[in-house]
């Protein structure tokens, strides 16, 4: 070639210097920067799935984190629980020494009554002084707001409702969720009835005892024997059970069917499968006209059917519980709705709760609630025996009143409230903390891996790759250099 003006040979290698440069300065990037992927031109399609799985990551990230907040927060508060179930047992402990009257003197007693009122307080301070930072956790602001029902001593109160809880509920912001209330079947409790005969010759259901007699009664509180002399009216054995009622559970009306003879009917204080009323006659000198059983000596109460939402819920008694994906919740139906067939009610749910996000998608979906009701002691115990309020100085459920198979229930249904919450606390960690938890970390880990096989540089490839390019540079550069030094030939043939 004997042309200088354009010099094509020059032009190719320094093409390919500069080639062999930017593939030397790219496996340089890669290594000192570990990233295979540093800028959209190294491969825009990997760029965009490997944002992806970036912002995947930083949402997995923030789940966790805050999964393991929620952990936090609801183990202060089960720890408070903890605090309050021990005073509780101590409470009952009092209550229990205190009903030996005959063994203690009035200074015992006295001295018993301003620890139970030192327990009441620690209770209600340690409601209101649980907290998480300026979050209360105990006072009931972390429990569901529920509509159609009226608040009362820290409970949920209608005609038909005796008392609602809203454990967990899934609610769109700004939405409600409607909770309808169906008896199919009411709850009945166990009944037995008996009339008490004149003569031998039969019973002419005048309402008295022909002989003496003893019966016994038992309930699911207890067993009481009752002995009656002869001619023992019926109001006479009505009051004389009822009298009883604390120990056995029993209770005694006098009834009667259209038209039929008026019987002393025996039932239960329970309703439901566990209430039950048992009688057996011990002795009867009347040959069998003294006592006169209309009814099976032994009853038990039916649990009734309920509804709620449509779904059928767990019912003990007057109890009812429902559970599922969306909403969990427990109640105490009101005597006269729980036992009517054909009821219905209807709530709603408009909030509230303890909401924790733990999911890496952000809405209802990935959000999990639980309700933390008030645990002070205008709160804990029960509509039908009291609240632990009544057992401070002054009030119907005082040592002073002698009123403790009453205080010892309220108690006990106050230690079962606490231990309840607690269980749902710990269920609620270990099944749902706990697993979300451990998923998250497995995925995060996961996205990692897939993201990290995207956008990081694998440097046995990219090693070879400098390699490769650092020779290929050598060599054009000195194939530029023998290009830039053809043309000089050309002199030659001016000579």
């Amino acid at each position: 070639m004997s042309r200088i003006n354009t010099n094509i040979q020059s032009l190719i290698s320094t093409r390919v210097f500069q080639k062999n440069t930017t593939d030397q300065n790219r496996a340089l990037v890669r290594l000192s920067t570990g990233l295979r992927i540093n800028s959209g031109r190294d491969d825009p399609a990997g760029l965009i799935a490997s944002e992806t799985l970036r912002s995947t990551k930083r949402a997995l990230q923030a789940a966790t984190d805050n999964a393991r907040r929620a952990d936090t927060i609801v183990a202060i508060a089960e720890g408070a629980l903890q605090e309050v179930n021990s005073l509780l047992l101590d409470l009952e402990e009092l209550v229990d020494r205190s009903a030996n009257e005959a063994g203690l003197t009035s200074g015992e007693v006295a001295a018993n009554q301003l620890q139970i009122d030192s327990i009441l307080n620690s209770i209600t301070r340690l409601a209101n002084s649980t907290t998480f930072g300026s979050k209360n956790l105990l006072d009931g602001t972390l429990d569901f707001n529920v509509s159609g029902v009226e608040n009362i001593s820290g409970q949920e109160f209608s005609t038909n409702v005796a008392s609602f809880q809203v454990n967990r509920a899934s609610i769109p912001e700004g939405a409600f969720q409607n909770v309808v209330v169906e008896v199919t079947n009411g709850s009945t409790f166990a009944f037995v009835s008996a009339f008490g005969g004149d003569s031998q010759a039969g019973p002419t259901l005048n309402g008295a005892l022909s002989a003496a007699a003893t019966i016994q009664v038992a309930g699911n509180f207890g067993v009481q024997s009752f002995s009656f002399a002869s001619g023992a009216t019926q109001t006479q054995i009505a009051a004389a059970i009822n009298g009883a009622s604390e120990l056995t559970g029993v209770s005694a009306i006098l009834s009667s069917n259209s038209g039929g003879p008026v019987a002393v009917v025996l039932s239960s204080t329970t309703f439901g499968s566990k209430g039950f009323v048992d009688i057996d006659i011990l002795s009867d000198s009347g040959v069998g006209v003294g006592v006169q059983l209309t009814s099976a000596a032994q009853q038990n109460g039916t649990d009734g059917t309920v509804l709620v939402n449509g779904q059928n819920a767990t019912v003990d008694g007057l109890n009812v519980t429902m559970r599922n994906g969306a909403l969990d919740v427990s109640m105490v139906l009101s005597q006269t709705f729980g036992t009517t067939d054909g009821g219905q009610s209807q709530f709603a749910v408009t909030g509230g709760g303890a909401k924790f996000s733990i999911a890496p998608d952000v809405g209802l979906i990935g959000q999990e609630t639980i309700g933390l009701k008030s645990v002070s002691t205008g709160s804990l115990g029960d509509s039908s025996n009291g609240f632990l309020t009544t057992l401070s100085t002054g009030q119907t459920n005082s040592l002073t009143s002698s009123n403790f198979a009453t205080a010892q229930r309220i108690v006990r249904s106050a230690i079962d409230q606490i231990s309840t919450l607690r269980g749902r606390i710990g269920a609620f960690q270990r099944n749902t903390l706990d697993s979300a938890i451990n998923s998250m970390l497995v995925a995060f880990e996961n996205t990692a891996a897939a993201e990290s096989a995207i956008r990081d540089a694998d440097f046995a490839v990219e090693t070879s790759s400098l390699t490769r390019a650092q020779i290929l540079v050598n060599a054009s550069t000195s194939t530029l250099q023998l290009a830039n030094a053809g043309p000089q030939n050309v002199l030659a043939l001016l000579g």
